[in-house]
């Protein structure tokens, strides 16, 4: 973006320009007063707008009356570069790598966000005939719970292709992401424009939050066909996903809060079996009160699936990873327990 009126300029946007105005120390102190989302919002901007006019940079730097504006005219300047060395001074070199990430990522699935909206059935149907990379690659740019719906309804061949590809995707070009976009809004018969992106996505992690949001026999199906085909790749998807046993990894507030959206009846199920940390765990982030409706259900219950059982920790596990990725919860991942049965 190069050209934008002052009106056109939302609160995110003109602070980005004050920023862009300012030598990179002061810009880097303003920018450690906000949170790491609102960073990730400005940073953004900062990257989108690249140069803005100078009227409109003076128009708009007029509003923040506390600011003293540089002398020599206005001249703002954005870009990548300019983004990443204004984190860097703010955060630190780790923590401005990961903003920058996510900040990138969240960029990238604008190219795709016209789908958002679109039933994932349709979304198979739209992808039908493409090679597995574009499917692949439209799906990581897409949320993981969309993604995962897509990728549950792909025939399974294709599917392992696909899971492959996305873990095995480095860095993708903004004009490839540009195209595959284009070519299928006018497939869609969409009519929004495409936006500028970065470079983004793949890579094991990606495939890891949409298999975290798949159904139990999906992911196993998933796992047990990338076993076949590349062994080393199953194994280190299997060591990232999240598991039932993490909740013992969560704070107590965290585990609190999870527990708080979880049945009792579907947490009786999902214990059956477990290890005693876990349960221990579980029965100490409940009130007096929860504990006894808990109970309740554990001496209600009889032989149970082991289906049942996977299911209903399959759907604790699925609410934990939506607490974490709204920021709610933090999961420390050290490496996994194997589950005892």
């Amino acid at each position: 973006m190069t050209d934008i009126a002052v009106e056109g300029l939302t609160g995110t946007q003109k602070v980005a320009v004050v920023l862009m105005n300012l030598d990179s120390a002061k810009a880097a102190e303003v920018l450690k007063q906000f949170t790491d989302s609102e960073a990730e919002e400005i940073v953004a901007e900062i990257v989108r707008l690249k140069k803005v006019d100078s009227l409109v940079a003076e128009r708009a730097i007029g509003e923040f009356h506390a600011l003293t504006v540089r002398g020599g005219g206005i001249n703002a300047r954005g870009g990548r570069d300019i983004a990443v060395g204004l984190l860097e001074a703010s955060f630190g070199a780790e923590r401005a790598a990961g903003l920058m990430s996510r900040v990138a990522s969240s960029m990238a699935g604008k190219a795709f966000e016209f789908l958002e909206a679109v039933d994932a059935s349709q979304v198979v149907t739209l992808l039908d005939g493409e090679l597995p990379q574009t499917v692949a690659l439209v799906l990581a740019h897409l949320r993981p719970e969309q993604a995962s719906m897509i990728l549950t309804g792909l025939d399974d061949n294709k599917r392992t292709e696909v899971a492959h590809c996305i873990a095995m995707m480095g860095s993708a070009a903004p004009e490839a992401v540009r195209v595959v976009a284009d070519t299928l809004k006018v497939r869609a018969g969409a009519v929004v424009s495409t936006r500028d992106s970065v470079e983004i996505v793949g890579g094991v992690q990606p495939l890891v939050d949409i298999i975290n949001r798949s159904s139990v026999a999906t992911e196993r199906e998933l796992l047990e066909a990338l076993d076949e085909r590349d062994p080393d790749l199953a194994e280190e998807v299997r060591s990232r996903m999240l598991t039932f046993a993490d909740i013992v990894k969560l704070e107590r507030k965290d585990v609190q809060h999870v527990l708080r959206g979880i049945d009792a009846a579907v947490l009786a199920i999902a214990m059956k079996g477990s290890p005693e940390n876990v349960i221990e765990v579980i029965r100490g982030n409940l009130s007096e009160r929860n504990r006894e409706i808990l109970d309740d259900e554990i001496s209600a219950l009889g032989p149970v699936r082991l289906s049942q059982v996977e299911e209903a920790r399959s759907e604790i596990v699925r609410a934990i990873r939506d607490l974490e990725s709204q920021g709610a919860i933090t999961v420390q991942r050290t490496e996994e327990e194997e589950l005892v049965y």
